[in-house]
């Protein structure tokens, strides 16, 4: 709902923008059609939060993500009381969309409240504070997709770019604020994508990662009018000219079907690396967690893909300390880490968000056990992440580069792995693609040097 209380900012004539964005892929690519939102109406970005307007955009998903955001409310709070009012100051995202009305109680300076839904709606909320001299609050979940209202022009995101095609979720994790913060599941359709592809690789993208809180339950109408499937969106935009890399995240295991798991071997632009949250070895945990796949069920998802694309590398999310947790749980997730191996993962002890199943579950588990579980696991996975690293001195692959390196000389680029790839050279082009050799592994990133026949070139 839309709502205004009172407040001190004075707004007219804003020009100069600052987003902070905190969260995941999709918080990012919203971070940047805001911007997109409001530059007909004058605003450009700066990198400095003394800008006219500020937008905090939030995640939700750990603990003290509220604590953070007042935190920083805090601190510019000084900065627009220095400047007599003339700054306006709007919180976006998930913690808006779940304590919208809170946000306001205890940060009254705050002018503009706007939900993860109701972004699309910036201008007309900015033109009601500016007219109402007090503060806007619309977390309200619209029957429109705000994707449908976004301007077609947008921000360039370099040769890497994200386009998210699905939003919400339907699965209904116990620990998990998503379903509340961003709604239903709901999936864009094939025009709407293909367009918006088209605009990011004439900005320049030549690898476009699709977006989505569960990405490959995205079904989506087709111009023929039918339902299509992740799998064949893909093969749909693999067609596009001058696009050369594709990738989505993140999934469910829940969704990963039979024709999504065969476009890994047929779909030449599709990486071999996906994000594939498991959350959990142990069964128990993952019934409590409402998960409705099994660790084995995991297992044979990740045998299927690796069947179907044997250089495929995974990266996964894991919950430590899940209410309930046993040492046999612990083990059983323990278990499935040495068995999968994974390049890559993220992994958190269990964090009590208000409003879900979970929180008030029994048999907490005491922080101290959980951060020991942590530990452990974390240990595991990082050695497993270095020995995938060291395992690629030696091969070639091509790497998509982004732009210079740390030091002078050097350009920097992503391999078909997402790892970060540096090269000695100084001379080759922002989003261009060429084979290397790889010749060492630090833990977070490989350094290369270009194939003979790159360098004659």
């Amino acid at each position: 709902m839309t709502e205004t209380t009172p407040t001190a900012a004075t707004t007219q004539n804003l020009r100069t923008l600052h987003i902070v964005t905190w969260g995941c892929q999709m918080n990012a690519y919203d971070s940047l059609r805001m911007a997109d939102v409001l530059r007909p109406l004058g605003y450009r970005e700066v990198a400095t939060d003394d800008a006219d307007m500020v937008i905090f955009n939030t995640c939700h998903i750990r603990e003290r993500a509220a604590d953070k955001l007042f935190s920083a409310l805090g601190r510019l709070r000084a900065v627009k009381d220095a400047r007599n009012g003339r700054m306006m100051i709007a919180v976006a995202g998930c913690v808006a969309q779940a304590e919208g009305a809170e946000i306001l109680r205890r940060a009254p300076y705050v002018d503009l409240v706007v939900g993860s839904q109701a972004y699309h709606k910036l201008p007309e909320l900015i033109a009601a504070v500016e007219a109402q001299h007090a503060a806007v609050i619309d977390t309200d979940f619209p029957a429109e997709q705000k994707f449908d209202f976004l301007p077609e022009t947008q921000s360039s995101q370099g040769p890497i770019a994200n386009l998210a095609i699905q939003e919400g979720c339907d699965k209904f994790c116990t620990f998990c604020v998503v379903p509340y913060t961003r709604g239903a599941e709901a999936s864009r359709p094939v025009a709407a994508i293909i367009a918006e592809a088209r605009r990011l690789i004439a900005g320049g993208a030549r690898e476009i990662a699709l977006l989505g809180q569960n990405v490959n339950a995205w079904h989506g109408e087709g111009p023929d009018g039918k339902i299509w499937p992740l799998s064949r969106l893909l093969a749909t935009l693999a067609d596009l000219q001058d696009l050369a890399r594709l990738r989505y995240t993140t999934s469910h295991p829940r969704d990963m079907s039979d024709d999504l798991i065969q476009a890994h071997r047929t779909n030449p632009k599709l990486m071999p690396f996906l994000h594939l949250p498991v959350q959990s070895g142990a069964d128990a945990i993952l019934t409590a967690m409402n998960r409705r796949h099994t660790a084995d069920d995991f297992r044979r998802i990740v045998e299927k893909l690796r069947n179907a694309r044997p250089d495929i590398a995974f990266s996964s999310d894991f919950i430590i300390g899940f209410p309930g947790e046993t040492d046999a749980d612990f083990a059983a997730t323990m278990a499935l880490v040495r068995e999968v191996e994974f390049a890559l993962a993220y992994s958190f002890t269990y964090s009590r968000r208000p409003g879900t199943p979970a929180a008030d579950a029994p048999n907490q588990i005491p922080a101290s056990l959980a951060h020991a579980r942590l530990m452990e696991l974390q240990e595991t996975l990082r050695n497993q992440q270095h020995a995938f690293n060291r395992a690629q001195v030696g091969k070639r692959f091509d790497v998509l580069f982004t732009g210079p390196g740390r030091h002078p000389g050097q350009i920097a680029g992503r391999s078909p792995y997402l790892q970060p790839v540096v090269v000695e050279h100084a001379n080759l082009a922002q989003g261009s693609i060429h084979p290397v050799t790889i010749t060492s592994a630090n833990p977070n990133s490989l350094m290369a040097t270009l194939n003979q026949e790159q360098i004659a070139a």
